[in-house]
């Protein structure tokens, strides 16, 4: 007799309502913006609204609000502390990312999530919308469609086995075939998914999934089920002997601004005030502003731990990309998990994936880098780069569905100083740097290279 699965039409889950982004997010840069009308070439009239509006404007000085971070030497980043300044500047322009989150800073808000869930002791009564919750929810979904899985398996094999013995119990089959049924079967049991397992698999109650045993190493090497401590936080709330003050939790996340970033708000909108901690004494401690001239110069000086190079400046390199992409209207996010330099996001990536991969290739075709026969075995190292690079990284782009972007930085000469003497290998490393006129002489220019070129390298 064959068992039959029985389909059970499961409930939809209850959708947790997420924000309004397009309100939320309303503001594209964290300073006052006033977009005019548009044209419309058949409708003289909006020549006239275009007019007004400008006017309306032209008058009035914008209020700027200056938000305050701190310069961390050690992750050579910007940590910026305030709730109101984290808010402001992530949801205006997607700046930063939270040092206990993915990206958004969202542990003050799944902290409280969690100790809600475990003072009412219901498993996901209390879940909400973010990036880490979603991440929870897939691998939990796969962690039942796995279970799921096993248990049909299982249901195969024990149909097989039974109708296997149904055979070797008929006159036909003598002894020796019994014997040899038998021990076939308790090998195909003992390779059986919930032998495996080391446990019997939950079944679905009233089209609930069942609840997935958190398997544990004891102390003797062996594995089991994970028991709940008497001293746990979920019997302790539970036995009513204390209570969870969600209103006093103190918010342990700040959000990380990079070198980019924090100078792109710091000089480019004047948004950011940066502040460093010096020691005065050995009880005392004072908070000095810094200059956005140090500011830059601290961010060109190489770290420690890397050897320098006479000739390299990588940071007006990479700001002259990062600057270059937020004039333009994107989003610009690091994009090391691609293994690219930069994520190009049409709104923000609350609203769609990125769809640009930025990889910055500087270019020196100045006459300088082959001044000296030092300078042009320095620039072929650094230009030459091998044909199936381009291929390797343009396949890992196609993969995430991102189109790469090669942008080529025009990387000038070193730039004489005012006391008359060039900064070593292009670095100005004078306290009165003229920060335009440096970052103008770096000129980017973007390459985009389709998919297509991918596909046609599997062939």
């Amino acid at each position: 007799m064959t068992s039959t699965i029985e389909t059970q039409v499961k409930p939809a889950a209850k959708r947790v309502q997420r924000p309004n982004y397009a309100l939320l997010h309303a503001n594209p840069l964290p300073y006052p913006t006033y977009p005019l009308p548009a044209f419309i070439p058949t409708n003289p009239f909006s020549l006239l609204r275009i007019a007004y509006a400008y006017l309306s404007q032209l008058g009035k000085s914008p209020e700027v609000h200056t938000h305050t971070g701190i310069y961390s030497s050690e992750t050579r980043s910007v940590h910026v502390t305030d709730s109101a300044s984290i808010r402001a500047l992530w949801e205006m322009g997607f700046f930063g990312k939270g040092t206990l989150s993915r990206s958004e800073p969202s542990w003050m808000t799944r902290e409280k999530a969690r100790l809600l869930t475990v003072a009412d002791g219901l498993k996901g009564k209390h879940d909400v919308a973010t990036a880490e919750q979603a991440t929870a929810k897939r691998r939990e979904e796969r962690k039942l469609f796995k279970l799921e899985r096993a248990r049909l398996e299982r249901e195969k094999i024990e149909e097989q086995l039974r109708a296997e013995k149904t055979v070797a119990n008929s006159p036909t089959r003598d002894a020796d075939v019994d014997d040899e049924t038998t021990t076939q079967s308790r090998t195909e049991e003992k390779t059986s998914p919930a032998s495996v397992l080391g446990h019997v698999l939950p079944q679905p109650i009233n089209g609930k999934p069942p609840e997935i045993p958190e398997t544990v190493v004891r102390e003797d090497g062996t594995a089991g089920v994970a028991e709940e401590h008497p001293n746990s936080l979920a019997a302790v709330t539970n036995s009513g002997t204390d209570e969870i003050d969600i209103a006093h939790i103190s918010d342990q996340e700040h959000l990380q601004l990079s070198p980019e970033e924090a100078f792109f708000l710091s000089y480019g909108l004047g948004v950011l005030r940066v502040t460093t901690t010096t020691t005065t004494s050995i009880t005392t401690t004072a908070t000095q502003s810094l200059s956005t001239a140090t500011l830059f110069t601290l961010f060109r000086t190489p770290p420690p731990f890397s050897p320098p190079d006479p000739h390299d400046d990588p940071f007006p390199l990479s700001y002259a990309v990062y600057h270059h992409f937020r004039s333009l209207g994107w989003v610009v996010r690091p994009g090391t998990k691609f293994s690219c330099d930069y994520l190009l996001y049409n709104r923000g990536p609350v609203f769609s994936h990125a769809e640009f991969a930025v990889v910055i290739v500087p270019s020196y075709t100045h006459a300088y880098w082959s001044s000296t026969r030092e300078l042009r075995a320095w620039k072929r190292e650094r230009e030459t780069r091998p044909w199936h690079w381009l291929h390797c990284v343009n396949r890992v782009q196609s993969q995430v569905k991102k189109s790469l972007v090669l942008a080529y930085v025009e990387v000038p000469p070193p730039m004489e100083g005012r006391d008359g003497e060039a900064g070593k290998g292009g670095v100005e490393r004078h306290r009165e740097v003229d920060i335009g006129a440096v970052l103008r002489r770096y000129r980017v220019r973007e390459i985009v290279v389709r998919r297509w070129l991918a596909n046609r390298s599997r062939d």
